[in-house]
């Protein structure tokens, strides 16, 4: 069609008349949608050719201190490294507690995994299995077994290893990871289904959301506690604690720390052994943040078994004799107590610490409090933000009750859990309040969730998403290929604005010829000599 553009017809007026400057931008606009078009469908074509139509499934085993839970994460195959179209699909707890209880018998892992692999092969279409990637991620759990016995640490591992040579999928290891990275992870996580690292703009192109911050993240696990947040750049001057992340073209600076045996139920195993050092007879002790009424025994090794309580063991202490302990259910004197497990003063009234001498810039922005956080709350009768007095209030009065009623205040009822809910809210209060530094003002910006939409909130998804570089690439900010509507909408622009173009110059050549074959004017003027 160009081709009849330079025939003779159109010369020499046509020639003019096309060098006008309607007619070269007409020209130049009418190649450019042909470039175009021709681009995005040879793109969309490839595209197609390279990645079949359909999903892509991950599943990450969370190997927490207390518990392993599967995760089984889906996305689009033909949107594989975009963001926002990871979700979680399916979910299990694995019966049990967590690997690192295998250190004596690590022969015993795999039976422990069963049911729940069953249940996730039945999740993810059979043709679709051995392309499946599966990771395991051990946490704090596991980091204290190592360090007090490395060799039953590897032997779990490798029982894990061993028991998934023989799954149908594409296992890629099991690791311990840091407690640094579990931070991170977990920030990724919170922000990535928040949507604050990118959004979807209306000409499908991926955008940093315009004036949105990021979320800090508290997760509390059984055997630690991280912190993490995006700090200014003044955080920098203490690198320990602090890292740079680059995601998507922007680079925060991010604080994080993890602290090791200030997750819950090591905390409490401390707790227990404290009140043990202060008891008389050493075989019984008085626990005010047990419920009123409630009675239990435990044996020594239950208390003195982790490296976190070692040094609080009384030389008398046998590993195998029973400890009677029996709450009052004091919430003054309970709060009181749990804050011996925290060193303040060695923070020697510096603003930028927490306890325990630790650097810890001021927070600053809202946060997210997921894991033990949200379950305590939820026990409390609370979620999403509120106030602390309010979270006060409520902890006085749960740590009010007698034993006999907590079966009533409870949904989910659960001995273990149930009898240490009092400790929890008082252990939260110190470690926000008096450690991270929350007040009356900012303790409301805190949002107390277990998930955002049907995805929860772990470092599990932050995990996969590194390790399959979900995450986009930072070149890759414009959506290409597309959706078929906008595919389709695209295409159909373009075209049009071509076919305007062409008609236009096919137009201009017209008139041209016309004015080219038309009779010269002559002029009638009498002469007048």
């Amino acid at each position: 069609m160009l081709a009849a553009l330079s025939r003779q017809p159109c010369e020499p007026a046509g020639f003019k008349a096309l060098s006008r400057t309607p007619a070269i931008i007409a020209l130049v606009v009418l190649i450019f949608s042909v470039v175009v078009l021709v681009t995005i469908t040879l793109i969309q074509f490839h595209h197609k050719e390279v990645l079949l139509p359909g999903l892509k499934y991950g599943v990450v085993l969370d190997a927490g201190s207390s518990r392993t839970t599967v995760y089984v994460y889906q996305w689009p195959a033909e949107k594989e490294n975009n963001t926002g179209v990871v979700s979680q699909t399916f979910k299990c707890s694995v019966k049990g507690s967590g690997i690192s209880s295998y250190g004596k018998n690590p022969q015993d892992v795999p039976k422990a995994f069963e049911d729940c692999m069953q249940k996730v092969k039945e999740q993810i279409p059979a043709h679709l299995h051995r392309s499946t990637r599966i990771y395991l991620g051990a946490t704090a759990g596991m980091r204290l077994l190592r360090l007090q016995n490395e060799t039953a640490a590897n032997e779990v591992l490798a029982s894990i290893q061993n028991y998934f040579k023989s799954q149908p999928f594409d296992f890629r290891g099991a690791q311990i990871i840091s407690g640094q990275e579990e931070g991170i992870y977990g920030w990724i996580t919170a922000n990535y289904l928040m949507g604050n690292f990118l959004e979807r703009s209306l000409w499908h192109m991926w955008v940093h959301p315009h004036g949105v911050e990021t979320a800090g993240a508290l997760d509390l696990g059984g055997a630690s506690t991280q912190i993490s947040f995006a700090a200014g750049e003044k955080a920098g001057l203490n690198g320990s604690h602090v890292t740079k992340v680059s995601l998507y073209g922007y680079v925060y600076t991010l604080y994080t720390h993890s602290f090791q045996c200030y997750g819950r139920n090591e905390a409490e195993k401390r707790f227990l052994a404290i009140l043990l050092q202060e008891s008389p007879t050493k075989t019984a002790l008085i626990n005010p943040c047990y419920p009123r009424n409630y009675v239990t025994t435990f044996r020594g090794d239950h208390i003195f078994d982790s490296l976190c309580t070692a040094d609080l063991r009384p030389v008398s202490q046998d590993p195998d004799g029973t400890v009677t302990v029996r709450g009052t259910g004091d919430p003054a004197l309970c709060r009181e107590k749990v804050a011996s497990l925290f060193d303040f003063r060695a923070c020697h009234a510096q603003e930028a610490c927490s306890f325990d001498g630790v650097y810890q810039p001021e927070v600053k922005g809202t946060f997210v409090a997921f894991a033990g956080f949200y379950y305590t709350a939820s026990a409390l009768n609370l979620s999403g933000s509120f106030p602390l007095s309010a979270f006060n209030s409520s902890s006085w009065d749960f740590c009010s009750e007698s034993w006999s009623q907590l079966p009533l205040l409870l949904p989910r009822f659960d001995e273990v859990y149930a009898r240490s809910y009092c400790f929890s809210a008082h252990y939260i209060y110190h470690l926000l309040v008096n450690g991270y530094r929350f007040t009356e003002e900012t303790w409301p910006r805190i949002h107390f969730q277990k998930e955002v939409g049907n995805s929860s909130i772990a470092w599990s998804l932050g995990y996969m998403l590194s390790l399959t570089n979900q995450i986009p690439a930072e070149r890759a900010l414009i959506r290409l290929p597309m959706d078929p509507p906008a595919f389709t909408g695209t295409v159909a622009f373009f075209t049009a604005v071509a076919l305007l173009c062409l008609a236009f110059l096919v137009y201009l050549c017209t008139s041209s010829r016309k004015q080219s074959r038309s009779p010269p004017a002559f002029d009638h003027t009498v002469d007048s000599e």
